[in-house]
């Protein structure tokens, strides 16, 4: 019997959610005591498949929580869903960061992105694929050479979208956004959106083309990415767009928004840094950095409508820092979470300081999806660089970042507050 649970408890049960999952209500502000520590760096993406939970980033060392021995499991750990203990028999080797995570379809790998180039000694340039309970790399997949890093990636069907840094896809030109056949790792030509006009600031300051982040809608038929870009497609695209998807490919949506066309901070050319799709599908929240502009969406969480495919689209709300950095956001239904390095929300009169109105919210808050207030939920949170992800399970939210303490407590690096 114990070998028969043992090996069950080897292969997970379920694949994960394709969106973040719903609730009818606000999480707990009390985090959960059992979740593990990361020991250094960044926790840049979460992801729970089953009763297993992934953690990736720049880490290098964990530990349980309740326990002094450290672990050295660079980049990549999982631990148990239930218990927060740390599985040491998942033993990828990966040797750069890791930014991107997605379940295969049957839950049994996943699929990880972001700047390394090997996995497990054999060449992985910025994606592979691994078995969800040892971390082997899965046989089979071979994936095309990016030329650099993946921040973002989803399973849809049969193709892998990923989005990132990288120019070029097994030698073919491929600016920040392709498909890779999810079987074989193959680059796969039915994505290709053309993203082009890299963003130039007011003094000169310009990067190359990339996505930061991207989502894809619970039915698989719908895709939006941000990032450094001007047209898509041939088409005037300013740092967002959407696609349709289809079994033939990507198709650029006609529904477009010029509110992201006016620069923000001198410093950098682009300046949304991530976006949510609800769980019904039918609208969105991007959040970004930047400075504070009077009539500009910076530092701010802008919540859109997807409904008829046309230009001149406006926000339903905007939510503003004051002039702090939001680096991530989760819709659940009963709330729009959002994470960056903000103090405040609900102050757009605040210059560097909290204007009218404005109410603490350090690290982490927590918006109301229909009128774009800021809700009472403020566990706190140290602001560090930021909240670098905001991730919705059927039980609760998970955070990842690169800071220690939520709620007063230790938590280094990843939280999770349960529904109530």
């Amino acid at each position: 019997m114990a070998a028969l649970v043992a090996a069950g408890s080897a292969l997970p049960a379920t694949p994960a959610l394709a969106v973040n999952a719903p609730h009818t209500t606000v999480v707990s502000a009390d985090p959960a005591n059992w979740t593990p520590h990361a020991l250094d760096g960044t926790v840049y993406r979460i992801l729970q498949i089953g009763n297993r939970v992934y953690l990736a980033g720049s880490f290098t060392k964990v530990r349980n929580a309740g326990t002094t021995a450290e672990l050295a499991m660079p980049r990549l750990v999982a631990f148990d869903a239930t218990t927060g203990r740390i599985d040491t028999t998942f033993r990828p080797v990966v040797n750069g960061t890791v930014r991107a995570l997605a379940a295969s379809a049957d839950g049994k790998s996943l699929y990880v992105g972001g700047a390394f180039t090997s996995v497990n000694g054999a060449a992985a340039p910025r994606v592979a694929r691994i078995d969800a309970a040892t971390g082997a790399r899965v046989a089979g997949f071979a994936p095309a050479t990016l030329n650099n890093q993946v921040n973002d990636m989803r399973l849809v069907g049969g193709r892998l979208i990923v989005g990132g840094a990288f120019q070029t896809v097994a030698g073919v030109t491929r600016r920040g956004l392709a498909a890779l056949n999810a079987t074989t790792g193959a680059a796969d030509a039915s994505v290709n959106l053309r993203l082009d006009g890299p963003r130039t600031t007011a003094t000169g300051v310009t990067a190359p083309v990339k996505v930061e982040a991207l989502d894809v809608s619970a039915d698989g038929t719908r895709l939006i990415f941000v990032g450094n870009f001007s047209t898509v497609a041939g088409q005037t695209r300013h740092q967002l767009a959407v696609a349709g998807l289809t079994a033939a490919g990507a198709t650029l949506s006609g529904w477009a928004t010029d509110r992201y066309q006016p620069g923000c901070s001198s410093s950098f050319p682009s300046y949304l840094r991530g976006v949510d799709i609800s769980p019904d599908g039918n609208w969105f929240v991007a959040v970004t950095t930047g400075y504070m502009y009077t009539g500009r969406l910076c530092d701010a969480a802008a919540r859109f409508e997807f409904g008829a495919a046309t230009g001149g689209k406006q926000p339903t709300w905007v939510n503003y820092t004051g002039g702090d950095t939001l680096l991530s956001v989760a819709i659940t239904g009963a709330a729009v979470y959002v994470g960056g390095h903000q103090r405040w929300l609900d102050n757009p009169y605040g210059r560097n300081s909290a204007g009218a109105g404005a109410v603490s919210r350090p690290g982490i808050g927590a918006i109301h999806p229909v009128t774009g207030k800021a809700l009472a939920w403020n566990p706190t949170k140290d602001r560090g660089v930021g909240t670098a992800e905001l991730y919705a399970t059927d039980r609760g939210l998970f955070v990842g970042s690169d800071t220690v303490t939520v709620a007063g407590e230790y938590h280094a690096r990843v939280a999770f507050f349960p529904l109530p």
